[in-house]
């Protein structure tokens, strides 16, 4: 029987073609061309003696067999990621702690303060998964994240981390050099960067909203730089070319250390039930590098400025 089953990378082939009804689009996500997807397709057929696709000169769409073989692909490739990934963390030992998060706290926060940890326990080493990415425990090859969001995480025990405040910042050399900046209405007079976020009906806070709080009401947003991520905002600041808005948190180091200053002390929060959390399935909670890991970052938190 097990011979006329198509192997993992035909499996592959046949899911992303049936879930795009495109292989174009199937070829682009697999690095293939769309020659060699519909090949593999048609043979996949063949060796089924299944017609799995019904096709026009414009247009695919799953067959009634093709429909009962795509749900049950997406099935055993889930199976099969879930597994890998087990046998990787078993394989890999117990002294390795993979965390993924995401290119903002990384770079802004926990670089800075990670060598701590390393001379702490030096019995575990640290691997970090670096994205914007949501990770899932049981498919992918991490144990422990920080993750921004509402701390709804079932199946996950979760720890508030920081109250988001969104300040003002920019450089030294531009609020020296550049058109004073006395009053909030004197920012008409420079490029201002924020980013643009939105998740169940909340609102990241944008020029628009600080000026409202700033009592400026005539504020067009026209001309303000938007970002996708608070990153580049960021760096645009630190470069001299806006003031930006970000998140106090991950520009404490950067204002310590007169990277950034604060043209205006007003800032404005986050919707209270986002923020970053730290996440991590609950039945590892008892896991020796999870809790060494746990305790360290949430003693580092305390002792971040608010």
């Amino acid at each position: 029987m097990s011979k006329l089953l198509p192997g993992t990378r035909a499996l592959r082939t046949f899911e992303a073609a049936a879930r795009h009804l495109n292989f174009t689009r199937a070829a682009d996500e697999l690095g293939l061309t769309p020659a060699a997807v519909s090949h593999q397709i048609k043979e996949i057929e063949d060796q089924l003696d299944l017609v799995l696709f019904t096709r026009t000169s414009r247009t695919i769409r799953l067959t009634e067999a093709g429909n009962v073989l795509h749900d049950a692909s997406i099935d055993a490739l889930d199976l099969l990621n879930r597994a890998v990934s087990r046998a990787r963390k078993l394989t890999r030992g117990t002294s390795l702690l993979k965390v993924t998060l995401d290119a903002q706290f990384a770079t802004k926060w926990l670089m800075r303060r990670v060598d701590d940890f390393r001379q702490q326990k030096p019995g575990i080493e640290l691997r970090f998964d670096i994205t914007y990415d949501v990770r899932d425990f049981e498919r992918d090859d991490v144990d422990i994240g920080i993750r921004f969001g509402a701390g709804k995480y079932p199946g996950l025990c979760a720890h508030r981390l920081f109250e988001n405040i969104i300040i003002p910042v920019c450089s030294p050399a531009l609020l020296a050099s550049g058109p004073p900046l006395k009053e909030p209405r004197d920012l008409f007079n420079h490029t201002l960067a924020h980013i643009e976020w939105s998740r169940q009906g909340v609102t990241w806070p944008n020029w628009s909203m600080w000026m409202h709080a700033a009592g400026v009401d005539d504020f067009d947003d026209s001309r303000t730089l938007v970002f996708g991520s608070s990153t580049d905002a960021t760096q645009a600041a630190l470069d001299g070319n806006a003031v930006a808005l970000a998140d106090f948190a991950m520009v404490a180091n950067d204002l310590s250390q007169g990277r950034l200053v604060r043209p205006f002390e007003l800032g404005i929060k986050v919707a209270p039930e986002f923020a970053y959390f730290l996440v991590y399935p609950q039945e590892a909670k008892d896991d020796a590098r999870i809790v060494a890991f746990r305790e360290w970052l949430l003693d580092e938190v305390a002792k971040t400025p608010t």
